[in-house]
């Protein structure tokens, strides 16, 4: 058995929504163009947007290409071969002084 249906509907009712919303539509065939109308325009120029986005970005990436900019990777690679350099120098350094100094207290002939 169904509940008995309340005498009078609340405004928020679902059922009455859909009533409403069906007296909202227009059956006019100019309105229902016009939508088409704006809805492809829309989506076209959300298309045009993506691409100048993605022109912007090749122009600045063939600009800055000629710059000569490294990236990140090559960065940090180089870094560490210049720390690794650095230190091989020290050591390098570190030998040589003391080879100066045992040849330096060597007796002359």
């Amino acid at each position: 058995m169904k509940p008995p249906e309340p005498k009078s509907r609340s405004p928020l009712d679902p059922r009455r929504a859909k009533d409403h919303l069906a007296a909202m539509q227009s059956e006019n065939p100019l309105i229902a163009d016009i939508a088409k109308l704006l809805n492809s325009a829309a989506g076209t120029v959300a298309g045009m947007g993506r691409e100048a986005r993605d022109a912007a970005r090749e122009r600045m990436k063939e600009g800055l290409g000629g710059l000569d900019f490294v990236s990140r990777e090559e960065f940090d690679t180089v870094k560490l071969m210049a720390a690794k350099a650095r230190e091989e120098n020290e050591a390098l350094k570190a030998r040589i002084e003391a080879l100066e100094a045992a040849l330096n207290a060597k007796p002359k002939k």
